[in-house]
């Protein structure tokens, strides 16, 4: 079937300004979206979703109200929901994958949509920038190309991506596109988070080391689950602990003059996590994932 906006096929485009020149209303809203300040989400009711993650509950879960993700430059967070069953998820791209990452995340949302249920999948795209590689613009047209390919009828609401994502004209100026939905009303809105656990390290690892995209929530049991992963020691990872910023932003980011003030401490608390955990097969004992619960305080706990 085909990806739609307002009803009408969206034909395959070379790039995404021919997309907003034949979709004009599309870069109305993606101007209208990036113009709206960073909504703060309660810790209390957030499951943060990291780089190369997904994950979809639907409006009856007690324990998530809201799926969210940040630090989007050249990354596109994606977030599809069926309006009548209110299924939703949110995914974090890096472009490592998308053509098995789109059917993941499709079937995230069927699985959880009763068939009998009346409504439509409505997707909302928001990350990316025109970077000098253009790594941006394809991830885009990868993902809108994916989308396209799908069985199901898919309207595209929200389409701020490369070219109408950024608040900045230069890349003087530090940006994060970023993107919350509320599961119960289906509201989708730029936020921040001061939280981007539980094991936030962990998941950072996994990623890091060159993992694909999972599934980290189980919304039957309402419960984050992060599966065993591995990796392999590499002790000169060390090296890059005593580098200055400018160094590690230059060669670890994709989008060195775009990354979040937090970004080198992201990547230096990661690689230190990495050096301390040589192996993975430590952290998860007899082989069994490990599994957070919300606790009556709010917070993630390991349960």
């Amino acid at each position: 079937m085909p990806l739609l906006t307002q009803n009408k096929r969206i034909e395959r485009v070379t790039s995404t300004a021919e997309l907003f020149s034949k979709h004009p209303h599309l870069k109305e809203r993606a101007q209208q979206f990036v113009s709206r300040s960073p909504e703060a989400v309660d810790t209390k009711q957030l499951l943060y979703v990291q780089q190369r993650e997904c994950a979809a509950t639907t409006p009856a879960d007690n324990s998530v109200s809201i799926l969210g993700s940040d630090d989007a430059t050249t990354c596109h967070i994606v977030v599809l929901r069926h309006t009548g069953s209110g299924a939703t998820c949110l995914a974090h791209c890096d472009g490592s994958s998308t053509w098995t990452e789109v059917p993941l995340i499709v079937s995230a949302v069927t699985s959880r949509s009763n068939p009998a249920k009346e409504g439509r999948l409505e997707l909302h795209l928001v990350g990316g920038f025109d970077d000098d590689r253009s790594t941006s613009h394809s991830l885009s047209l990868s993902i809108l190309a994916a989308f396209q390919k799908q069985k199901e009828e898919i309207q595209l609401e929200t389409c701020c991506i490369t070219g109408e994502s950024s608040l900045y004209e230069t890349l003087t100026e530090r940006f994060c596109p970023s993107s919350g939905v509320n599961v119960k009303t289906g509201q989708v809105f730029p936020a921040s988070f001061t939280c981007r656990g539980p094991a936030e390290e962990l998941r950072s690892a996994r990623t890091f080391s060159g993992a694909e995209m999972v599934e980290v929530y189980d919304s039957s049991r309402e419960l984050v689950k992060i599966d065993p992963c591995r990796w392999t020691p590499n002790n000169d990872m060390a090296f890059w602990l005593s580098q200055d910023d400018e160094t590690i932003l230059q060669y670890l980011s994709t989008s060195p003059h775009a990354e979040p003030p937090h970004f080198v401490h992201h990547i230096k608390s990661t690689i230190q996590f990495l050096l301390d955990h040589p192996t993975a097969d430590g952290l998860f004992p007899g082989g069994q994932p490990q599994l957070y619960r919300r606790a009556e305080d709010g917070r993630w706990k390991r349960a």
